[in-house]
Order: C-alpha cells, then structure tokens, then sequence
C-alpha cells in the first residue's frame, strides 16, 4: 500500500539520514540525550555537544554518579539549563530504581524528569523500536501542512489534533525507521521556509502544497515582540585572574548556574561595592556592555570590574566560589560567563 507511512519510511531509506553521532552504535540513552540537546538547538550545532557529552558521560551511570554542576558544564551554551538538571535528576533515579536503564514503557519514561510525550515517543520509538508517536517542531510542521490543519500551533485544540494525525498515520512495522523518517523529512525538506516539494515522497496529497499555502502553515499565530531587559553584573578579580561567582536561584533564566553578582539597577551596584568591596578595592571600572537574546526578551548587561587586593570571605548565606578561566569546564557557567571571564583574564 502507498500510505503516507509507507512513503516516508521508503523515503528515509533512500535518502535519510542515518550516519548521525546518536545513530551510530544506537542505545536508548544515546537517544533520550540527542533529543533532549535537539529540542533547542539543530542537528548541527548540537553533534559537537552531544559528543563531548558521550565522551565524559558514556553511560547512566556515569551521569549519575557526576554532579549536577558538572552535568551543566557540558549544557554550557545550548540554553535552557532546566534540561540538563533534568537529565541529571533522570539519571539518578534510573540507576537507583531501573537498573541503570530506560523504562521500555511510555508510561514510565513520560513520569521521568524532563521527559514528556514526545520524547518519551521518541525514545520508546527510536531507541526500542516500539510503535509510539511522536509531536516534534519538525513533524508539527509535516502534519500541518499535509493535513491543512491552520489552527494556531500553540493553541491545545491544534496541538490535540495533530497528536490524533500523529497517531493516525503511524505504521504496523519499521516504527524507528518511520519516526526516524518524519523527524528528517521536516529537518530537511519540509523546511519552515522554501519547502522542497518537488522531492517531497509525501507531496502529491499534500492539502497544503495543493492549494499554495505551504508558506502560511504552520499558524505560528502573531509573533510577540520580545521585551527588553537591562542589568548590571559586578565581577570581582583578584591579582591572580581568579573571578569571584554566586549560584543563581534554581528558577528563571540560568537557574542554578554560577553568574556575576546581577542588580537591576546601578545604584543597587553601586550599594554592593560599597559595602563589601570599597575597603579591599584597589580599582573599578565599566569594562563594556553586552547584549544576548533569550527566547522571551533579549537582556543588556553593563559589566563593572572591580580589581581586589585579596580574596573575599566566603559569606555563609551565599553560594559561592572563586574560579579563573582554566577551571571553567568543571562548573556550571552561561556561555557568555564563561566568555567574559576568559577575555577579562587575558585583559587583566
């Protein structure tokens, strides 16, 4: 039968892909961490991560048995940070509760940290070859458009009948291969801009294509402007290029990682070095401004230097650590942390 299934997974046969780092000797670990990196970032940029992180973190027990501040050490620069502490939690209870393996039971891996339906479908899919499905951007994308269904996309009731399509055109076999299929052909042809249609293995009922509105679905809806932030970071160097760090709060934006001392406002700034730096200070000043996007608002944070004569004295009611460039592959720091600490050593 010429299905849509059918079609897809013949397509992925031919002209897939299928030499990709977490394809290569499969295991189920290997998936549930390439999809995780991948619900953030492209197949590109995130091969280089996920090889790092499969060199220091081969197995579920070696990620459990690492800490939670080496673990984001590696996320360092894929965002969203939530992700890998949720991998961490994962790991730990898999090695205490499953024998140190993935649940083959969508049940029990969707109740994981971190794990909803999708991935858990990806997982159960990919990694055991069990029929499950799966909602990706890139299969949201497909459905949408084969199926015109022009909903809003963040909408429940679009969402609901895409997971009803998703289900609909699984397949009675070959369900790695099919779900391996869908996911690529959204990554590579069914692409959110200039669609290649003409070799498209699913393109002759595509409603979409068929009444030229391939460039209107999905519905994304009307975009929100992202809002602008600004702070200002105080960084304390001592004479020996160490940079002194506090743990963020574990909600909100690099929740859980080592940052700069952040205020909103400069007064706030200037209140802080007052008191717990003007007497050891030996000089402060701007260092520069630097801006860097979130999905939600895009942040532009005044970074002040304040060069001390010794260390400070750790504060009990604070977490923190002094650190310098060399160390920072073992803690958790924001790619543009890590950056700025590394150019103000070499400046310093």
């Amino acid at each position: 039968m010429n299905t849509f299934s059918n079609r897809v997974i013949k397509w992925h046969g031919e002209s897939g892909r299928t030499d990709l780092p977490w394809q290569i000797n499969k295991t189920p670990y290997k998936v549930w961490i390439s999809e995780v990196m991948l619900q953030q970032t492209q197949v590109n940029t995130a091969m280089p991560y996920f090889d790092a992180f499969m060199k220091r973190f081969p197995n579920i027990d070696s990620l459990a048995e690492s800490t939670t501040d080496e673990v984001l050490s590696y996320w360092s620069g894929l965002g969203y940070y939530a992700r890998g502490r949720n991998i961490h939690k994962t790991a730990c209870i898999l090695k205490d509760d499953y024998s140190s393996s993935l649940p083959c039971s969508l049940i029990e891996l969707e109740s994981l940290p971190g794990i909803g339906r999708s991935t858990a479908g990806a997982i159960y899919s990919l990694g055991f070859n069990k029929s499950a499905p799966i909602l990706d951007g890139n299969v949201k994308r497909v459905l949408s458009r084969h199926k015109r269904i022009d909903g809003i996309l963040k909408k429940a009731t679009t969402v609901n009948k895409l997971w009803e399509i998703s289900e609909e055109l699984l397949p009675h076999r070959n369900y790695g291969t099919y779900t391996q299929g869908i996911m690529d052909l959204g990554a590579t042809v069914c692409t959110r801009s200039n669609p290649s249609c003409s070799v498209c293995p699913v393109e002759e009922d595509c409603l979409a294509r068929i009444h030229s509105e391939t460039a209107l679905l999905p519905n994304r809806g009307t975009l929100k402007k992202k809002r602008e932030k600004e702070v200002f970071w105080l960084v304390p160097i001592d004479k020996n290029n160490n940079v002194y760090l506090e743990k963020r709060p574990e909600k909100g934006i690099w929740g859980g990682l080592w940052s700069f001392i952040e205020c909103d406002e400069k007064k706030e700034l200037k209140k802080i070095y007052e008191s717990k730096f003007s007497p050891n200070k030996t000089s402060i000043k701007k260092y520069k401004e630097i801006e860097h996007s979130f999905s939600h608002y895009n942040l532009k944070a005044h970074v002040f230097v304040v060069t001390l004569k010794r260390k400070l004295t750790k504060q009990t009611n604070i977490e923190s650590i002094w650190t310098n460039a060399k160390e920072l592959q073992s803690i958790g720091t924001p790619k543009p942390i890590q950056k700025l600490i590394t150019e103000i050593s070499q400046n310093g």
